[in-house]
């Protein structure tokens, strides 16, 4: 009987904590595009995968009238940040030219405007969950 009763108090445990967490969607679009060229890479990452590991979400999208957006959907409340990179020949990675500048626009969250490589503290924001919408400038 003990054992029942433990199972059932880890499933109502177990269904309250699922019912808590809440997910939505983050929508992330680049308006300030100079050409049609390629398209427009997007990647979501938390603090220990941030430009080291695979990132949680990733999108990609055309480029309209010089704007591409991408929807992140069913993200769990958390901090990330967003690179978003234009890839004109669609290769899937940044070019650089001979002396190590990037060949190609890249941005991130919270456009912050940095010399060098994105920065986990410039680029991270709060999800509560809900929804959300942002515009990220290269």
């Amino acid at each position: 009987m003990k054992t029942i009763a433990v199972l059932i108090a880890m499933f109502l445990g177990a269904l309250m904590n699922a019912q808590t967490e809440k997910s939505g969607n983050i929508t992330a679009s680049v308006s300030n595009i100079s050409n049609a060229d390629g398209e427009v890479l997007f990647a979501m990452y938390t603090e220990d995968t941030f430009m080291k590991r695979q990132p949680e979400f990733v999108a990609k999208s055309d480029i309209v009238n010089g704007k591409a957006t991408a929807v992140f959907e069913n993200v769990p409340e958390g901090v990330y940040a967003i690179v978003v990179l234009h890839d004109k020949n669609k290769n899937g990675k940044m070019d650089f030219g001979p002396g190590g500048m990037p060949q190609e626009n890249y941005g991130t969250s919270n456009n912050s405007m940095i010399y060098g490589p994105p920065n986990w503290g410039d680029s991270k924001f709060d999800f509560d969950g809900s929804s959300m919408e942002m515009d990220i400038r290269f």
